[in-house]
C-alpha cells in the first residue's frame, strides 16, 4: 500500500523590512527603529495550525536576528510541536558573503537557536534561495542535516542553482552525502518548463483551485510537497515602503488580505495527507 502523501509547511520567520526586495530602500542600520510585527504574525500562523484537529506540524526557518530579540517566540514554536530551523543570522545573501563570513553566519545562527531551544537544529534555508554547490558544502560542514534552499525556477535572478545529478532521490528529497540532504521547494515541471508553485507571492497570486491542481500533480510524482510562506504575508496592515519600485510593491503586497484564508483552504483540501516537519519527513525516508 502506498504511503500517504506528505506536505511540508515551511515558514521563513523574518520581518516585513528584511525582505531582499526592500534592501535598497531600508538600510540594515535602521532595522531596530522600525515597527516590529513578526511576533504577532507568527502567532497568527501558530494559532491557525492549532485550529485543525489533526495538528499539522511545520518547520520554522528563523533568522538569528529575530531569535536574539524574541527568544520566547522561538521557544513557543518549539513548545507547540513545530521544528525550529535556521534562516541565517541577518538575512544576508549567502552569495554576497565570503567563505569566512558564510561559515560564521551559519554557525552563529545555528548555535543561537540551539541555545534558546535546548535542542539540535537540523535544517537551514538560505535567504532568497540564493544557494549553489559551494554554499551547500559550507552548510554541510557547519553541521546541518539538511538544506531547503533550492528553488528550480531559474527565471528568478536571485535563486541559485545546484547539481543534483549524482544524488539519490527519494520522494521530495535528495541525498547529497551520507548525512546531508536537500529538500527543494516544490515547483511544477511540464516538459522543459518550470512553473513556480512552492508558495510565497505565487501562492497569493494564483487562484486557490489552480494551486490545488498543481499540488496534486506534484504529489502524484513525489508523494511530497514543500510549501513556504513568511509571517509578513499574513499582515495586510503592515507599513508600506512607498519608495520601492512598482514591481517590488506588487510582489510584496499582492493579496496579503487573502493569505490566511487561502492557507486554511489548502490545508483542508489535503487533510488526508501527513503535515510533517522537514526533519520528521526525512526520518520517514531514511
Amino acid at each position: 500500500m502506498a504511503k500517504k502523501p506528505a506536505i511540508l509547511l515551511t515558514i521563513d520567520v523574518e520581518e516585513w523590512f528584511q525582505v531582499e526586495n526592500f534592501k535598497s530602500y531600508i538600510d540594515f542600520s535602521t532595522w531596530n527603529s522600525l515597527e516590529p510585527r513578526v511576533e504577532k504574525n507568527t502567532h497568527l500562523i501558530l494559532d491557525l495550525l492549532d485550529t485543525f484537529s489533526f495538528k499539522p506540524r511545520a518547520t520554522f526557518f528563523i533568522l538569528g536576528w529575530i531569535a536574539e530579540k524574541l527568544p520566547a517566540l522561538v521557544r513557543q514554536i518549539r513548545d507547540r510541536g513545530h521544528e525550529v530551523a535556521s534562516h541565517g543570522d541577518n538575512h544576508h545573501l549567502c552569495t554576497a558573503l565570503n567563505k569566512n563570513q558564510l561559515t560564521r553566519d551559519l554557525l552563529t545562527s545555528k548555535k543561537r537557536l540551539e541555545d534558546i531551544t535546548g535542542q539540535a537544529v537540523y535544517g537551514y534555508r538560505a535567504p532568497s534561495f540564493a544557494v549553489n554547490d559551494q554554499i551547500l558544502e559550507k552548510i554541510k560542514q557547519a553541521g546541518y542535516l539538511y538544506d531547503s534552499s533550492y528553488n528550480s525556477f531559474s527565471a528568478h535572478g536571485r535563486y541559485g542553482s545546484i547539481d543534483l545529478s549524482k544524488s539519490i532521490k527519494r520522494g521530495g528529497s535528495y541525498q547529497l552525502a551520507t548525512r546531508f540532504f536537500e529538500l527543494p521547494i516544490s515547483n511544477l515541471h511540464l516538459g522543459r518548463t518550470t512553473i513556480p508553485l512552492g508558495g510565497g507571492g505565487y501562492f497569493r497570486l494564483y487562484p486557490t483551485s489552480i494551486f490545488k491542481q498543481g499540488i496534486t500533480r506534484v504529489l502524484k510524482k513525489n508523494n511530497a510537497f514543500v510549501f513556504y510562506a513568511h509571517p509578513w504575508e499574513f499582515d495586510p496592515n503592515q507599513p508600506r515602503v512607498h519608495q520601492a519600485s512598482r514591481g517590488f510593491k506588487f510582489r510584496h503586497y499582492i493579496n496579503l488580505n487573502r493569505t490566511e484564508t487561502k492557507l486554511k483552504r489548502m490545508i483542508c483540501a489535503f487533510s488526508d495527507a501527513y503535515f510533517l516537519t522537514c526533519k520528521n519527513y526525512l526520518d520517514t525516508l531514511f
